[in-house]
């Protein structure tokens, strides 16, 4: 069916270009009032999916710190262990030959004699574990925004940190962290294995003198306490990560949020038009109306134009 404008209507309008414009008025108007609605219906999406995102990282965020104080907790119970065996008994440092010697003939001693073995009587020695891997110094932007979330920097300062900081990048930077904990895991594992070794050993072997035991006791409770310390800190840095995450989604998510507010007027503008258009067609002064009308709509696009681009 095909719909036109009735002639009474017609003749109020100039039989211009600028006429024929205003006859499509009201179905233009009605366009950009769904156009509008839409683009506020997608934006509340969007900040609800922002939300939900940053719920999911902070409950990793959260993991992460219980495994941070868990290990904590760990290292500061071997280190009070050490404490009090120093307290309670004559402690010596380890003598690593006398160790050798103790389980020469064993299977500890034969593990002692590997490369693993070797490590094991190094990082006693020192009474601490090896360092954690390292895969390259953080970018510098990621770096830029944890001082300030350790500085607890407003939500406008975190967004102008994140605002360089793309998802690839701080995802890289996790995978980079996750990596280097399981790097640690995987180094220091071989060794927790031969001191399991030489710890259900010593006893057996020992006799009378307890001197060398408490030696090694001592020392295996530095290298776990060094060892919890290291990979608390290493989960520490993939929660502020997570936390950098948890920012950068709830930011996101507010400005989607106020973006749906401001389309949603927007749209209240484009029915405006679509109102006034229509009383128009009831009025005598119907080109004034229209004009109004049509006013209303180029506030509205221009209104939706500036939001998208700029907010």
């Amino acid at each position: 069916m095909k719909v036109e404008i009735p002639q009474n209507l017609k003749s109020d309008l100039p039989q211009t270009t600028f006429g024929k414009i205003l006859s499509a008025t009201p179905v233009v108007m009605a366009v950009i009032a769904t156009m509008l609605a839409g683009l506020a219906s997608s934006e509340m999406t969007r900040a609800q999916y922002d939300r939900s995102l940053g719920a999911q990282q902070q409950a990793k965020a959260g993991d992460q710190w219980s495994f941070f104080q868990a290990k904590r907790l760990r290292g500061a119970l071997q280190n009070n262990s050490v404490e009090l065996l120093e307290n309670v008994v004559e402690v010596r440092a380890l003598d690593v030959a006398a160790l050798q010697g103790a389980l020469s003939g064993t299977e500890a001693g034969k593990a002692l004699e590997t490369e693993n073995g070797k490590r094991v009587l190094e990082v006693l020695g020192k009474g601490e574990a090896p360092a954690a891997p390292l895969k390259g110094d953080m970018d510098p932007k990621i770096m830029a925004a944890l001082h300030g979330y350790e500085a607890m920097a407003t939500d406008a300062e975190m967004a102008s940190l994140l605002g360089e900081v793309t998802d690839d990048l701080l995802e890289s930077e996790l995978k980079n962290a996750r990596d280097q904990t399981q790097a640690f895991d995987a180094s220091t594992k071989p060794l927790n294995t031969v001191m399991d070794q030489i710890g259900d050993a010593l006893p057996l072997i020992g006799g009378g003198d307890k001197t060398l035991g408490r030696a090694f006791s001592v020392a295996r409770l530095r290298y776990n306490a060094s060892r919890y310390e290291i990979e608390a800190r290493l989960n520490q840095v993939i929660a502020n990560l997570y936390e950098l995450q948890v920012r950068k989604s709830n930011i996101s998510a507010a400005r989607h949020h106020v973006r749906s507010q401001w389309f949603f007027f927007g749209m209240l503008g484009a029915q405006a038009g679509v109102i006034i258009s229509t009383f128009a067609m009831a009025a005598r002064k119907r080109n004034l109306l229209w004009s109004l009308a049509a006013g209303a709509g180029i506030i509205a696009i221009g209104f939706a134009i500036y939001v998208y681009l700029y907010m």
